[in-house]
């Protein structure tokens, strides 16, 4: 079976948020740990993040990454199709009561990407880090290119200024969905932007910072909200003990 380069770029990754049945988040998230990411890394996916959502104690949310989006069709027919799955499966979408909120996504440019490094990876029954990890989410006019132009050119530099480089950023991926057993968002134009600070202290200190940037208060920030469909989304994942976002 294929397996997961850490050199290798991933131009394809999955955010997935699963809304779980009530008080049972720590029991999918102890048996994906456990069972579900070397095995699908065994296919050729990288698993780059899990996360319980602060704001919600029945959300669990992860990425997953591929080298392109036919990669990502051979390894999750070879999962889905597989025996782990087949055996831990059924477990695992036991306690879920939705798993079809996907964005299927790419890096906004050739440096914003992630990259897979297992050997990183804490063994299982790691305590989870003290680190927060801030994701927001940006929805801008279907096949319009300048929401994620501003963050792109705009904001992402700012957030380098002020003290805060972003983990990763991303843009929708556009392709077709190589693998329609899993279910993704269509019609999307999104922007997604990582980053992760020692405690959410600091991360409020660094919006600060950013608001009061000049560029940030009388540019960027205005335009970005001018050209958004809604309010970006701000999630709050923090990373379980084995994820590698941290």
């Amino acid at each position: 079976m294929p397996s997961t380069d850490p050199a290798r770029h991933l131009a394809v990754v999955e955010l997935r948020q699963y809304t779980l049945r009530p008080g049972r988040r720590d029991e999918l998230i102890e048996l994906f740990d456990r069972e579900l990411i070397e095995t699908q890394e065994e296919t050729g996916m990288a698993v780059l993040g899990q996360f319980r959502d602060l704001d919600d104690p029945d959300r669990f949310v992860w990425l997953r990454g591929f080298p392109d989006m036919a990669a990502r069709h051979d390894a999750l027919t070879a999962f889905y199709g597989g025996t782990v799955w087949g055996r831990h499966g059924p477990r695992a979408n036991a306690t879920m009561a939705a798993s079809d909120d996907v964005l299927l996504l790419r890096p906004l440019t050739d440096g914003t990407g992630l990259r897979a490094a297992p050997s990183t990876r804490p063994g299982h029954g790691t305590p989870a880090p003290e680190r927060f990890v801030s994701a927001t989410v940006w929805s801008f006019p279907p096949g319009r290119t300048d929401g994620t132009a501003l963050i792109r050119d705009g904001l992402l530099p700012l957030l380098r200024a002020t003290g805060a480089a972003p983990l990763a950023a991303f843009a929708t991926e556009t392709a077709p969905n190589t693998f329609p057993r899993l279910p993704v968002r269509t019609g999307e134009n999104v922007a997604v932007v990582l980053t992760s600070h020692p405690d959410e202290s600091a991360h409020h200190r660094h919006l600060t910072a950013l608001r009061a940037h000049p560029a940030a208060r009388e540019e960027v920030l205005p335009a970005i909200e001018r050209a958004q469909t809604a309010a970006p989304k701000s999630l709050r994942p923090a990373p379980t003990g084995r994820s590698l976002i941290s």
